[in-house]
């Protein structure tokens, strides 16, 4: 079974905006219901005023477009819908339409783990109106949300260095999908391990976890607590040491962690929740090094953030573990992507394909038309160079040099013969999964391995480089042609 599956029932059908489904009725009334259309998703700025994405959120996005279907109990919901007149929304025969025609599409997508920027289509969903139209909604939700805390993860992570970095979110997720949600997408992004039980078990993710404020609080003394704790949980003894006296704290954890020595044990170590963590950090390290605990690990947890890891870092914290939460999962500095999905072409049956665009007094929010693909072109030792957005039906154009026109019209020139790769594949045919997904830890790998193919200038949290997309030349052309048209 799907993970969304083992969460939710065998139907998603309704998990979508009513204006998809008004629509929809709009569509099937006009007799416009085998009219074919092309959707892409993409979001317009990179999130936390970075210079990329992590695109995250297709298994899941799979697992939708391949399972949806409307049961019996959907469609006797949807027929007890009254319009302002008091009269029923949909028309019976519509409902039976509903149930009776396979919500079937074809999607392409970036492999999840990709390196994504502004205006790229992420997900391409291709097919008849209808379906295409009631997966805007599903799909918006699980790739924009997912996106954003991949791309979070990732930014605490690089902040981190080499240090071991845990997701301690859940319990200030939005809900429990989104703290599942979230600890998927930050495992992608970067993070070792994820508090999260639920999440271990559907996804594979490593699990870890320290006690909290209350088993202390539960003895008479600091020490009873950790005495008691280390003879529960021998193996897996991180000391919570700042719930009365931290300094204190981290001298009774040494005092236990020799008496576990003792006992053929060893402490992991000690966790830090409040204070200045830089300041405590190194009175805790020499505690633990004059005990003879070098290799005990000593945990952050306080409102932590890839800034605050940051400064902590430049102050020489001792730090070995940060334990990342709310703003991780709730993306406190971004809550949301503001990804779109896009009318980008139509066609009717057995006619040839129109290309479509939406116009805005802002330059940035006028749509890409066709069937939009990416290439990626590399520098030959293989660091990204620039990507190009083409219309998959006409192919690139064939001149010496490639030119290039990003959102605001500005060109730049790549060489023909340059190594490249097109980034969107198929993932999803006729309603049917034709591409077998790879596990998380493949996904988090190659999220890694992308990143660190990118300059240095692209990921850095202040002013990054804004790296190349743009329009291939024939792409652009048709876009001002329609345009102007629309004008």
């Amino acid at each position: 079974m799907s993970s969304l599956g083992q969460l939710y029932s065998p139907s998603l059908a309704l998990l979508t905006d009513l204006y998809q489904l008004t629509m929809s009725y709009g569509y099937w009334k006009a007799g416009m219901g085998n009219h074919e259309s092309v959707f892409h998703l993409f979001y317009r700025k990179n999130p936390f005023k970075g210079g990329y994405g992590i695109a995250a959120g297709l298994e899941h996005a799979i697992d939708l477009v391949t399972n949806a279907h409307f049961q019996n109990d959907d469609l006797e919901y949807l027929a007890t819908l009254v319009g302002n007149d008091g009269n029923p929304l949909f028309e019976d025969e519509f409902l039976h339409y509903l149930q009776s025609t396979p919500l079937s599409i074809d999607m392409d997508a970036v492999p999840e783990g990709t390196v994504v920027f502004p205006h790229e289509p992420i997900i391409r969903v291709r097919g008849n109106i209808i379906p295409c139209q009631l997966f805007e909604t599903p799909l918006l939700t699980l790739i924009n949300f997912q996106t954003l805390i991949a791309t979070k993860a990732s930014r605490v992570c690089a902040a981190a260095k080499e240090d071991t970095v845990l997701e301690f979110g859940l319990r200030r997720a939005q809900g429990f999908d989104g703290g599942l949600s979230a600890s998927r997408a930050a495992y992608i992004g970067g993070c070792h391990a994820t508090s999260n039980v639920m999440a271990g078990k559907l996804f594979d993710i490593p699990v870890r976890g320290t006690h909290a404020h209350a088993w202390v609080m539960m003895f008479d003394t600091e020490m009873d607590a950790f005495e008691t704790y280390a003879k529960a949980m021998p193996n897996n003894c991180v000391f919570l040491v700042d719930t009365y006296n931290t300094v204190e704290g981290v001298r009774k954890a040494a005092q236990v962690g020799q008496n576990l020595r003792a006992k053929g044990h060893e402490m992991v170590g000690v966790r830090l929740d409040s204070g200045d963590m830089a300041d405590l950090s190194k009175h805790a390290r020499k505690i633990l090094d004059d005990a003879g605990f070098h290799n005990a690990k000593i945990v952050a947890s306080d409102s932590l953030d890839e800034l605050k890891l940051e400064m902590l870092k430049s102050r020489g914290a001792q730090i070995d573990v940060w334990g990342v939460g709310t703003n991780l999962v709730t993306a406190r500095d971004q809550p949301a992507l503001g990804g779109v999905y896009k009318l980008a072409a139509v066609r009717e049956p057995g006619g040839a394909w129109e290309p479509k665009i939406k116009l805005s007094n802002t330059l940035i929010k006028v749509s890409n038309p066709g069937i939009q693909q990416i290439r990626r072109y590399y520098r030959q030792d293989g660091r990204p160079l620039a990507d190009m957005i083409y219309d998959e039906l006409k192919g690139p154009s064939k001149s010496p040099t490639i030119r290039i026109f990003d959102a605001n019209a500005t060109s730049q020139s790549i060489e023909l013969g340059t190594p490249y790769k097109d980034m969107l594949e198929s993932v999803v045919i006729s309603g049917k999964r034709v591409k077998d997904s790879p596990d998380i830890h493949h996904i988090r790998s190659h999220a890694k391995a992308q990143l660190a193919s990118f300059d240095s200038g692209v990921r850095r949290f202040h002013n990054p480089t804004t790296y190349p997309v743009g329009l291939e030349t024939q792409l652009h052309s048709e876009k001002m042609m329609l345009f102007r048209a629309h004008r």
